[in-house]
């Protein structure tokens, strides 16, 4: 099985495994044969990369993180769940809206308890890179990825089960304050101006201050959305903190923040590949982020996970079949097509072996 972009599939091809829709129901069962009738359909649902089955990924396996109907429901119970803060918070309080925001958070509680116990039970690396997104809107599944990034960091951290629900907390409500900034700012395709770029800052503060008024949210989880902009060299924002200053959950969540922000497609940028997203944390690191909550993350996600296919830099294309816990970035191929974009016979290469460390992976097909 592996995972491919929709527009290089054709007629006939086997989907691998079942394709939901927003509200968890099933649009397509696994085995389907697609028809350009079925692929027309999932293009207007800006659903852009599906699981297949074929010869050329036989015996390869997908190591699923987290079900999607899960996925699903988080994504919805987020959605849901920041428009009815945001809508609460901009009306007078009343007895009606305060019973409502309980509820609501009390949801969001409930999700991140079953995320958590999905992460616990089944400790392995992380894959959210080849989940296939079904969500149009980048807020909401940002902020379920930071949260799942953001409770795996913590585990690995030996955090206890109250602090990561903190963390879990804070991760899904950390970018609230977005829901005010102007959409056209949020979804601009080319610079910000200084304006504009104040605009999208002011939304830690935002939520910060939104969040400190609701009483059934601690205060350390309004602190979560305060700083997770805040860097340890001071050069962050909204106050500008250093070092110790920074609470160590937004040490955290800043990590996770950063670098599914990087790895996704936006508007105004094409998504990183997971290996350069990487190296842009470890840049900063020291200065930016936290150099013991990186070591940690490296080792705690899966940057190439199994099935998906890539292109190294000598022109092949090939599927992951293993993850390398030892060079997280280079994983062993299944080369499926040679420098000339031909079809050939399936072989294996480790790209970690001393006689491959010329090569590299250039594009992620289903990442891109």
């Amino acid at each position: 099985m592996r995972l491919v972009r929709l527009e290089r599939c054709s007629s006939g091809i086997k989907l691998g495994k079942s394709i939901y829709s927003e509200n968890g129901k099933i649009l397509l069962t696994k085995g389907t044969e697609l028809t350009d009738s079925f692929i027309n359909r999932l293009k207007n649902l800006n659903i852009n990369t599906v699981y297949i089955e074929d010869t050329a990924s036989e015996g390869i396996d997908i190591i699923e993180s987290i079900p999607v109907e899960l996925l699903n429901e988080a994504t919805n119970v987020i959605t849901d769940g920041l428009n009815t803060i945001a809508d609460i918070n901009m009306t007078k309080p009343t007895v009606k809206g305060m019973i409502e925001t309980e509820k609501t958070v009390r949801n969001f509680q409930r999700i991140f308890k079953d995320i958590l116990t999905i992460l616990t039970e089944n400790p392995t690396v992380l894959n959210l890179l080849a989940t296939t997104k079904i969500h149009e809107s980048h807020v909401y599944t940002h902020s379920l990825n930071v949260t799942i990034y953001s409770c795996q960091l913590a585990i690995k951290n030996g955090l206890q089960t109250n602090e990561i629900e903190e963390i879990g907390l804070g991760a899904l409500l950390h970018d609230l304050g977005k829901i005010f900034v102007k959409p056209e700012v949020l979804n601009k395709p080319g610079r910000l101006t200084q304006e504009e770029f104040e605009q999208m800052k002011s939304h830690s503060q935002l939520g910060f201050d939104i969040l400190r008024k609701v009483h059934e949210v601690p205060f350390v989880v309004a602190h979560c959305a305060l700083q997770h902009h805040e860097r340890i060299d001071g050069a962050g924002y909204p106050r500008g903190l250093k070092e110790n200053e920074i609470h160590p959950y937004a040490k955290i969540l800043s990590v996770a923040d950063v670098f599914d922000a990087v790895t996704s497609h936006r508007v105004y940028r094409p998504a990183m590949l997971p290996h350069q997203g990487m190296e842009l944390l470890y840049s900063g690191s020291g200065t930016q982020f936290d150099t013991d909550q990186l070591k940690l993350f490296k080792n705690c996600i899966a940057i190439y996970p199994q099935g998906l296919t890539v292109k190294l830099n000598d022109g092949r294309t090939g599927i992951v079949t293993k993850y390398n816990f030892h060079s997280v970035g280079r994983p062993e191929i299944r080369i499926i097509r040679d420098e000339e974009d031909q079809e050939v016979a399936p072989y294996e290469i480790d790209l970690s072996s001393s006689g491959n460390l010329t090569l590299e992976i250039v594009e992620a097909d289903a990442l891109l």
